[in-house]
């Protein structure tokens, strides 16, 4: 690999700026997924963009009902102070790597990678959390479910970076769980998360390293959501039929689509999401009916 730019900003504006001037440079915001390609010589940069020094990205603050978490929030930083507002992210952060990885790595860096298989992607989508971007001319909000492009591509414009995520304070159950061969320090076979949202009656999901990018269980969502109002289960909370658990694990199973790598095959890969999808709603379902949020 030949010379290597490097800029290290110490604000958002000089950041902008720089980004503006460099937009083939690569950010880098904990590194945790940078320098790993850049270790076994898959990136070669003509610029690096380091983002570790801007304290403007080191917040987060509620909002409206919201939780405004800034880019350069650490995965550490994330389970400690929003397990309770965002249980289900803060899940995710859990399994992220070991602690050295998760006091460096970044919600905003995981957003960045735009990989499949990122930790966080999944309870984001079924929280419904919107990603706000800047530039030098302007700053605007992408919804999480057309954030991801293609593998390892995002909605950013090449003068763009992430400045904040937005995501709505948990007001129901949520859950993530992942498979691989461990619970953490390992990249998902697949991933689910399952957000229940009672005040608007609706039912949110994310699926994880199971496509070319995040997807949502559409169809298990309309599915739940339909048989929940149908039966005013919403209000009287009765216990859920078996039935109602596996069909809502096998829509999960259907919104999928995984291949065949070294982590998994395609039909596991399926075969976990129906069981993730069926415990999750479980899960959810019970810590609902027995009165925590």
């Amino acid at each position: 690999m030949g010379a290597v730019s490097f800029f290290s900003p110490t604000s958002w504006p000089e950041a902008l700026e720089l980004r503006a001037a460099q937009p083939d440079a690569v950010p880098v915001a904990g590194g945790t997924d940078v320098l790993v390609e850049l270790n076994f010589d898959r990136l070669h940069p003509a610029a690096l963009l380091d983002l570790n020094r801007v304290e403007e990205l080191r917040f987060w603050g509620r909002e409206n009902g919201q939780v405004r978490i800034g880019s350069g929030m650490t995965y550490h930083e994330v389970i400690e102070n929003l397990a309770s507002d965002l249980p289900a992210l803060a899940m995710a952060a859990r399994t992220v790597g070991s602690p050295p990885i998760r006091n460096r790595g970044t919600l905003g860096g995981n957003l960045g990678s735009a990989s499949p298989a990122g930790d966080c992607h999944p309870p984001l989508m079924a929280s419904g959390a919107v990603v706000e971007v800047a530039s030098t001319r302007a700053s605007r909000s992408i919804p999480i479910d057309d954030f991801f492009l293609a593998p390892k591509r995002s909605a950013l414009a090449d003068d763009e970076l992430i400045s904040a995520v937005w995501v709505p304070v948990a007001t129901g159950p949520q859950v993530f769980s992942k498979v691989g061969t461990r619970n953490a320090m390992v990249i998902a076979g697949c991933s689910f998360a399952l957000a229940l949202h009672p005040e608007t009656r609706q039912v949110g999901t994310g699926i994880g390293s199971a496509g070319p990018v995040p997807l949502q269980a559409t169809e298990a969502q309309e599915f739940l959501e339909g048989h929940l109002s149908e039966r005013g289960a919403w209000e009287s909370r009765p216990e859920l039929e078996e039935s109602v658990s596996e069909h809502f694990g096998e829509l999960v199973a259907n919104a999928s689509r995984p291949i065949d790598d070294v982590r998994a095959s395609a039909a596991y890969r399926r075969h976990a999401l129906a069981v993730l999808g069926r415990r999750a709603l479980s899960w959810c379902w019970e810590e609902y009916r027995g009165g925590r949020r």
